[in-house]
């Protein structure tokens, strides 16, 4: 076994292969790019190596910058996670040229599966099921065409080399075949740097189902069962499970011997993943092998009681495979979701910044949790906006989802915008819970998933509101009890006047409404009326994130979760987050503070300024237009008034939350301030 390994990776696949390597007793060394000099995988790493700028190509993609890291630490072996370098075969082979050991397959067996085209070839010849289609040499439109109409339509047009959901599109009609195929190779050769395509049948509704597969250099293959990938969006997972709900015991045998078929077929070693596509009766085509560890693997783990990182170490240094095919386990059911920086509501925009809060449910044996992160880090734009992968076991798979919606109702992010809210709808959404959902599901039906009318429930608004007042008796009891007269009633917070306790006056936005409520009572006994309608208040009661209190009589629990003006609550089925503006005013002021500045929704680069100082604006006027992760944001007017200040220019970089713009609310407040 090894004694010292580099990770050349980054976020929570670094941590995850740290993890392994500190049970097993060998060191691990980190790589990092200046962006990342402060990360969680720097931190638990034994030791760290910088290896160059933020940019994935100025640093995890320079292999000649990971291999001499690897030999100024002494590492023995190179892992290379999932993603930058894990299926690149030139750098494999750079990593035995230089005497080490790269933890992966042969760059042989990379270099037959680089092409779609080829493996497709390579599995028809080995008796693995392909769908049918066309995969030659010949790319003329002549060909191409006339080939389209002999597999029959639907048919699916796919870059023959990269992935990632780039350069795939299904055609319909053969008078749609030709600009469909001119936009598919113009986006192959964009992204891949070549336009060679394949044809496929187009299987309608299909399923995702992998089989995760292993093999050592002693000639043994074998498999570790399935897991069903099939909520997709835009063909990137959301939902992993195994075992899947779809399959027979009679079809998971026969794509289980067909993986490992596959992987014979090229002499796999280490792990990899054979991927399928299933078509509703049943027939099972080979789609690609991964030749890396997934994303997913932990799924894999769960229901096995396996390490497949240990798999990884211990095969790569030459050690035969630890079971046969007849004695991997299969325990329960697993479910693994990813909790993204994303803001599903703006088409799964990244997001990023800091993490002010990052609550997760405390790991056990039922509950895993693998993060790239801690509270207080910062989710950049320079990398995947992954936060965490959140797996789940139980005894049977109604089990795992229960334990899933109770796992993902523990979790809270304060800072950037995330996909909590959608995950959750997507473990309770009929077509999950019910085992039907297909790979196109989700983009058909997104609008089932992120429901931008559901009005919040009144009793949550009165919830809100006592949750509002029982943080500002305590802010101000702890003010009293600094000062000179901790017993006078002045501070005590809870509306007491000479002439008796005053209505209180609260303003809550829910999604863009604001809600008008008023108080009366004290020391969690309230009358509180929210948009017309009384609700009686008492026994409330907030402490450690709980707010406990009875509504019209009812008693109610509630996770109760305040960042700086916001706050966010969660009754064990739905969460709604909440913002709580300043008494006297009624309009929320967007990504603004209340004195009318306008921040940077995320770190980026600012590369259109559209106001100018003095200019009258109205509320969603266009201000700048930054750029973060490859895609624009546009920064708007948070309401109606003057710009009296812009404190970002064209090609400036800002950081989350820096100020950008200043909007004074009237013509006469911006006279004021001048």
């Amino acid at each position: 076994m090894f004694e010292k390994i580099l990770i050349a990776n980054r976020g929570e696949i670094a941590c995850r292969i740290i993890r392994s390597c500190r049970r097993l007793g060998i060191a691990s060394v980190a790589v990092y790019s200046e962006a990342d000099a402060g990360a969680l995988h720097v931190r638990l790493a034994d030791e760290a190596h910088c290896i160059g700028g933020p940019a994935p190509a100025d640093s995890y993609l320079r292999g000649d910058a990971v291999i001499e890291a690897a030999r100024r630490s002494g590492a023995q072996a190179i892992h290379p996670g999932y993603g930058f370098l894990s299926e690149n075969a030139d750098f494999a082979e750079a990593v035995a040229a230089a005497g080490l050991v790269f933890i992966g397959p042969h760059a042989a067996s990379m270099r037959r599966m680089g092409s779609k085209a080829g493996a497709k070839q390579l599995m028809a010849q080995a008796g693995v099921p392909v769908v049918p289609g066309y995969n030659g040499e010949d790319q003329s439109l002549a060909t191409l065409s006339r080939e389209a109409a002999r597999t029959g339509f639907p048919l699916m047009v796919k870059a023959a080399h990269g992935g990632g959901g780039k350069g795939m599109r299904v055609v319909h009609r053969l008078e749609d075949f030709a600009p469909a195929l001119e936009s598919c190779q113009r986006e192959a050769r964009n992204a891949f740097g070549r336009d060679r395509v394949l044809l496929e049948r187009y299987v309608s509704s299909p399923r995702h189902i992998e089989i995760q597969v292993f093999g050592d250099t002693h000639g043994q293959v074998i498999h570790l069962n399935e897991r069903e990938c099939s909520a997709q969006r835009r063909y990137q997972k959301v939902l992993e499970e195994s075992p899947s709900p779809f399959l027979t015991d009679e079809l998971r045998q026969a794509m289980g011997e067909a993986a490992v078929a596959a992987a014979r077929t090229i002499d796999y070693v280490n792990a990899g993943t054979v991927e399928f596509i299933v078509d509703p009766d049943g027939a099972f085509y080979f789609m690609e092998i991964n030749t890396r560890l997934q994303v997913e693997h932990p799924v894999t783990e769960m229901v096995t009681g396996l390490d497949l990182v240990e798999w990884q170490l211990r095969v790569a240094s030459g050690e035969p495979l630890p079971l046969q095919q007849p004695q991997v386990p299969r325990n329960g059911h697993a479910i693994e979701v990813r909790l993204y920086a994303e803001d599903p509501e703006s088409g799964f925009l990244p997001a990023s910044g800091t993490l002010r809060a990052l609550q997760l449910p405390p790991p056990s044996p039922q509950v895993r949790i693998d993060a790239g992160v801690e509270a207080g880090d910062t989710v950049t734009v320079f990398y995947d906006p992954m936060i965490a992968k959140l797996i789940v076991h139980a005894a049977d798979r109604p089990g795992a989802l229960a334990l899933l919606r109770e796992s993902l109702a523990a979790c809270h992010v304060a800072g950037p915008k995330t996909n909590l809210a959608f995950l959750e709808v997507l473990a309770r959404h009929p077509a999950v819970v019910e085992g039907r959902i297909d790979t196109g599901y989700l983009d058909r039906h997104l609008d089932e998933f992120l429901d931008r009318t559901d009005p919040a429930p009144a009793d949550l608004l009165a919830a809100a509101c006592a949750a509002s007042l029982l943080r500002a008796q305590a802010d101000a009891s702890r003010e009293a009890g600094g000062s000179g007269d901790p017993y006078s009633p002045w501070h005590l917070g809870d509306g007491w006047r000479l002439q008796g306790r005053a209505a209180r006056r609260l303003r809550l936005q829910v999604a863009g409404q604001v809600h008008d409520a008023s108080a009366t009572g004290h020391g969690g006994d309230w009358t509180i009326v929210v948009d017309g309608a009384t609700h009686a208040i008492s026994g409330a009661r907030l402490a450690d994130g709980s707010l406990d209190l009875r509504i019209d009589g009812q008693g109610r629990r509630l996770a109760a979760r305040f960042d700086g003006d916001t706050l966010e609550l969660h009754d064990g089925h739905r969460r709604l987050p909440l913002r709580l503006l300043p008494a006297e005013r009624g309009e929320g002021s967007g990504d603004s503070g209340g004195d009318g500045r306008v921040l940077a929704p995320m770190p980026g680069r600012v590369v259109l300024v559209k106001a100018s100082a003095g200019q009258a604006v109205l509320a969603g006027s266009e201000l700048l237009v930054m750029e973060a992760m490859k895609m624009e944001l546009t920064v708007r007017a948070p309401r109606d008034g003057v710009v009296t200040e812009l404190r970002a220019a064209t090609g400036d970089f800002v950081e989350a939350d820096a100020v950008l713009a200043v909007v004074a609310a009237t013509v006469a407040a911006a006279a004021e301030q001048a």
